[in-house]
């Protein structure tokens, strides 16, 4: 699954793209394509810390070990 950045980078280009050209049934076809990958964008969620931690560190979520 592409991550929610991704799709909005690809759909700032299609906009450059569509205000850049003098063909307006181009610049349609590029602002459908924008606004498919933004609702896209929009359903794929918050993005996930994928960072590295270390072994000993439990996240907030996870309940105490007793």
């Amino acid at each position: 699954m592409v991550g929610r950045r991704y799709l909005a980078r690809q759909a700032t280009a299609l906009l450059r793209f569509a205000r850049a050209t003098n063909n307006p049934e181009l610049a349609v076809a590029l602002v459908d394509k924008a606004a498919d990958l933004k609702s896209q964008a929009d359903e794929a969620g918050p993005t996930v810390d994928v960072s590295p931690r270390a072994p000993d560190v439990i996240p907030a979520s996870d309940p105490p070990i007793n």
